[in-house]
């Protein structure tokens, strides 16, 4: 009996942790090497690109600058050879990786296309550095910087010290001198080793790792999966992920109608809005259990802060509306399914599917909702003379059936100032028409649940039934 009755340690903090010979992948990263592995490296690269204007753009500093960040950042110059004990992270010495940053003349009418293809060519994982970089000069006061880092060493978090770190070196190299970079309390692998030992192995049924995967097993065994969403093009294994997309926006006063719901209803803004989606899914697929998928940071620890690597990873939300009475019921569901998932991050979506008795052909998830916040804040001081803007990638990649990615806005004092964000779909999969109806649906039940309806569910998941029932929650609003 005792054994069974084993008490988990508190786990040891976040810290420098000795190398061993053999590291191996987070469990964030999973994920995306077996995707690599099965040919589909690419739709897993992540592409930005930043105007430079105003004053004269040093090209070389910019060249160098690069060079400093994947210095300073492990992820940037790790590979991932596959070995016969599985994937690992091999981390190049950074005298030796240097990334190849080409300066092309070019102009802008041609430059979002050139992008696009530059962003589009595979990593080979095992073998090169997970990021590459091109230079695009308009002008001598106007150029673009275009970089693409395979995701399995960048998440969307990353970004921002990735581009501080850039800015502070490229000043610093005009300068004729190199960067003085605050040190890192922990770099990529020390979190990588810390989270294994967090983890426990999952061969020892006390584990944490163990016990996340029983509980995932546990909640998602008998759901019906794939759900079956109206196509317009049969949906295939080989399906590429060439996407397109739909900008959604809601107004600060519905931005405040859901805040206000939500604390009414002890629930947060995220859960009312996957409470929307669930909703827009099951009328979509015509079913009442749907599972949903959103994302995690990772990123608990203040260290984490400012490290550039893949922390996040995706946690399952099963929504079974026929299991509540009412609206008001289902938000609750949601409220505790919501909690329990957060509390069991860490199980790699690879392994879940191989414990899991379904083909694994078919997807854990096929729809996704991702919700960021974003608090005005003056501006950061910029290089003297020098603006840096977001510029179009014209890459759009929908990994998913439905995907999306919305960030809510407030303002310097904190009042809402609205939810705003793209919709992607695939282009293999879904007409733009059919994308816009589930956009369309989504946006009734978000108003009808900021309307404070509380009535029964079933319902308002009869055709046109929600968007009456919305526009009249609309008018009185």
């Amino acid at each position: 009996m005792a054994e069974f009755l084993r008490v988990v340690e508190e786990p040891a903090p976040l810290r420098r942790m000795p190398r061993p010979p053999r590291v191996p992948l987070a469990p964030a990263q999973e994920r995306m090497w077996q995707a690599a592995a099965a040919g589909q490296s690419a739709d897993w690269n992540v592409a930005r690109a930043f105007r430079i204007r105003g004053a004269v753009v040093n090209t070389t500093a910019l060249r160098s600058a690069i060079d400093d960040v994947v210095r300073r950042h492990v992820p940037l110059r790790t590979c991932y050879p596959a070995t016969a004990d599985g994937p690992i992270q091999l981390v190049l010495d950074a005298d030796v990786a240097r990334v190849d940053v080409r300066v092309v003349d070019s102009f802008a009418g041609e430059l979002t296309e050139r992008i696009a293809e530059f962003a589009g060519r595979a990593f080979d994982l095992g073998a090169e550095l997970p990021i590459r970089a091109r230079i695009y000069r308009l002008g001598s006061r106007d150029v673009v910087l275009a970089l693409v880092v395979h995701h399995i060493s960048l998440d969307g978090q990353s970004l921002g010290p990735l581009l501080r770190d850039l800015v502070t070196a490229y000043l610093a190299r005009g300068a004729g001198r190199p960067p003085a970079f605050a040190p890192l309390p922990v770099d990529y692998i020390d979190y990588t080793l810390w989270k294994h030992e967090y983890l426990g192995a999952f061969d020892d049924p006390g584990s944490r790792a163990s016990t996340q995967l029983r509980y995932w097993a546990n909640n998602l065994v008998g759901r019906p999966t794939p759900l079956e969403l109206p196509y317009d093009r049969p949906p295939s294994a080989d399906s590429e992920a060439a996407g397109d997309s739909i900008q959604l926006r809601f107004d600060a006063e519905l931005h405040r109608a859901l805040l206000t719901r939500a604390r009414q209803a002890g629930a947060s803004l995220f859960m009312l809005l996957q409470t929307a989606f669930a909703l827009s899914v099951a009328g979509f697929a015509k079913s009442p259990d749907v599972t949903v998928a959103t994302a995690v940071s990772g990123r608990d620890d203040p260290q984490l802060a400012d490290l550039v690597g893949n922390l996040a990873d995706d946690v399952l939300l099963r929504i079974r509306l026929d299991r509540a009475t009412d609206l008001s019921d289902l938000i609750e569901q949601v409220r505790r399914v919501a909690l329990a998932a957060f509390a069991h991050p860490d199980t790699s979506n690879p392994r879940l599917l191989r414990s899991l008795p379904q083909d694994p052909a078919h997807p854990l998830f096929q729809a996704t909702l991702i919700l960021q916040r974003h608090d005005a804040s003056p501006p950061a001081a910029a290089p003297t003379g020098m603006s840096i803007t977001d510029f179009p990638t014209g890459v759009v990649r929908a990994k998913h059936d439905l995907e999306f990615g919305l960030t809510e806005s407030y303002d310097h004092t904190g009042a809402p100032t609205g939810i705003a964000g793209p919709f992607l779909y695939p282009v293999a999969r879904f007409d733009r028409a059919t994308a816009l109806r589930f956009v369309e649906t989504f946006t009734a039940m978000v108003e009808l649940v900021a309307s404070g309806y509380a009535g029964p569910i079933a319902s308002i998941l009869q055709p046109d039934q929600h968007r009456r029932r919305s526009r009249r929650a609309h008018r009185a609003r």
